[in-house]
């Protein structure tokens, strides 16, 4: 007795099953011309072996919309977002989309801006870093609600079809563990307004952290608003340093360049940051800043997945879209960073 195969119901099951990304089955399912001749002998050999049929309806539907997908950041110059965005350009252009990137600039009103001016081309779905607690919630829903929308990094709570993000938690609590473990507790570095919403979620994670190990949170709440991260960093690090009003040798900063600020603070007063005899202050951050690697000395932190955040946004995206329906529940994940340890502490 011959035994079928069982029924692949969905693009993901097959991209599984067969070991194809979903970019490139997209691509092929959209104009199986647009492949390599390989490429697309590997999919006919999969289809062949596994009982899958896609979704023509939905993939007609998809043909009446522009092969456009809208990338908007918040603040491009932020290289958190630059490398985001380095990731998710080639995977949409891999799955036959022309990426669109928009920057906000850290403003509402050009968020709006920059979501009406997509909703005027009709793309077919929309990946958004959004301002989080700036933003016009309002008129980020409605757009929402009429375009496919996955929201990354910075989570409004219900709006969009899903949400990836950083677990601010664990990697927070990584950075604490090891500091409490290699010296002295840690200070948080912070400004109070701080123009990302992940800004009171590590500051929250930092507390826990001390608690969990036994040590009360130490704040270092610094003013200071905007995206000039570096030279907020440096002078109100400098402030401190100048008033001896640090409680410990160690400084744990909210983002990478705050920290880089501190760092060029403290060489500035003269003091010699590191780990052991002969350094006064042990620096860290978070984020794992494409220069964190490279300050004087090199910056201890916590590197995010940008890869699992940009991948799986744009996988569930295109799920979307290929589907032709939007998803009944709001899928919400967040993802693990890694401790990288350097010579800053």
């Amino acid at each position: 007795m011959i035994t079928r195969p069982a029924k692949v119901r969905t693009m993901e099951e097959f991209a599984a099953l067969s070991g194809i990304s979903r970019p490139t089955l997209s691509k092929f399912f959209n104009d199986p011309s647009s492949v390599r001749a390989s490429t697309r002998e590997r999919v006919e050999a999969a289809l062949e072996r596994f009982d899958y049929t896609p979704n023509v309806y939905a993939i007609n539907q998809n043909r009446q919309l522009t092969r456009n997908i809208g990338i908007v950041v918040p603040y491009l110059a932020d290289p958190f977002f630059a490398e985001v965005a380095r990731n998710l350009e080639p995977l949409c252009a891999q799955a036959g989309f022309n990426p669109i990137l928009l920057s906000s600039h850290g403003d509402a009103d050009r968020e709006i801006q920059n979501l009406d001016s997509l909703r005027g081309i009709r793309p077919a779905g929309v990946l958004l870093g959004p301002l989080g607690r700036r933003s016009r919630r309002s008129d980020v829903e409605a757009f929402c609600r009429d375009i496919p929308t996955v929201l990354f990094d910075c989570d409004i709570e219900g709006v969009g079809d899903a949400y990836y993000g950083s677990n601010n938690a664990q990697t927070v609590g990584a950075v604490v563990a090891h500091l409490c473990r290699t010296g002295e507790p840690p200070a948080f570095f912070e400004m109070r307004h701080a123009p990302n919403p992940n800004a009171n979620k590590r500051h929250a994670a930092y507390e826990r952290a001390m608690r969990a190990h036994g040590h009360e949170p130490m704040f270092l709440t610094v003013e200071g608003e905007g995206w000039a991260f570096e030279e907020i960093g440096f002078n109100e690090g400098s402030r401190l340093i100048a008033a001896r009003a640090l409680p410990t040798d160690t400084v744990l900063c909210s983002n990478d360049r705050l920290a880089i600020g501190f760092l060029a603070a403290a060489y500035d007063q003269g003091l010699r940051v590191g780990s052991g005899p002969g350094h006064a202050l042990r620096v860290a951050g978070n984020d794992d800043h494409p220069y964190a690697g490279y300050t004087c000395p090199a910056l201890t932190t916590v590197s995010q997945d940008y890869d699992s955040i940009a991948g799986c946004s744009l996988e569930r995206l295109l799920s979307i879209i290929e589907s032709g329906e939007r998803p009944p529940v709001r899928e919400t994940r967040h993802f693990d960073g890694t401790l990288v340890l350097r010579k800053s502490a």
